[in-house]
């Protein structure tokens, strides 16, 4: 349904169309961009991603029926020696296509780069204590709460606390052992 390939400069427009208020923006990407989104930060973004050994890989969500970009996300932090990584900026831009799993799809496909292609073996995530439908998707993908950090983000005068989500590959593997036994 969905298949994921590297962030281009033909969809930074579509990025910046997403990205329609100062807390959408600060939800999906912190503290890292300012609104409103820009094509001269997403150049940035893009700076040293995506080559062989880079530390950072940005894709584009493409629906395969459509060819149309619908979401995004990223994997970035990569460390080899460690064998870890963070994924982040984990969007359905699209809002046609919310709601129907997209975001668990998005999951499972950069999961496989980072534990069959990359080889490695923890991968971790942030999201607010707030955003109860992308808790619920990393659960299912097998992500586990490692604790909460309080109070991390202010956004006027309100504070936001984070979630600190990972993964194993050995927990990974059993995941994907019992989706293909049909146990859940």
């Amino acid at each position: 349904m969905i298949t994921l390939r590297y962030f281009v400069p033909p969809d930074y427009q579509t990025l910046i169309q997403w990205v329609d208020s100062p807390a959408f923006l600060l939800q999906w990407a912190g503290f890292s961009f300012h609104y409103p989104l820009t094509e001269a930060q997403l150049e940035d973004y893009v700076k040293d991603a995506n080559h062989e050994n880079a530390t950072k890989l940005i894709f584009s969500v493409v629906h395969k029926e459509t060819n149309d970009v619908i979401g995004h996300i990223s994997l970035t932090k990569i460390d080899q020696r460690n064998k870890s990584a963070r994924i982040g900026r984990v969007l359905v831009g699209n809002e046609r296509y919310r709601g129907q799993g997209i975001g668990e799809l998005m999951i499972e496909e950069i999961l496989k780069i980072a534990f069959n292609e990359l080889k490695l073996h923890r991968i971790c995530l942030g999201v607010f204590d707030f955003n109860l439908p992308a808790i619920a998707c990393y659960e299912k993908a097998g992500f586990k709460k490692e604790g909460l950090l309080r109070d991390t983000c202010k956004h006027g005068e309100t504070y936001w606390s984070q979630w600190e989500m990972c993964i194993l590959e050995e927990e990974w593997n059993e995941q994907k052992r019992k989706s293909h036994l049909g146990v859940q």
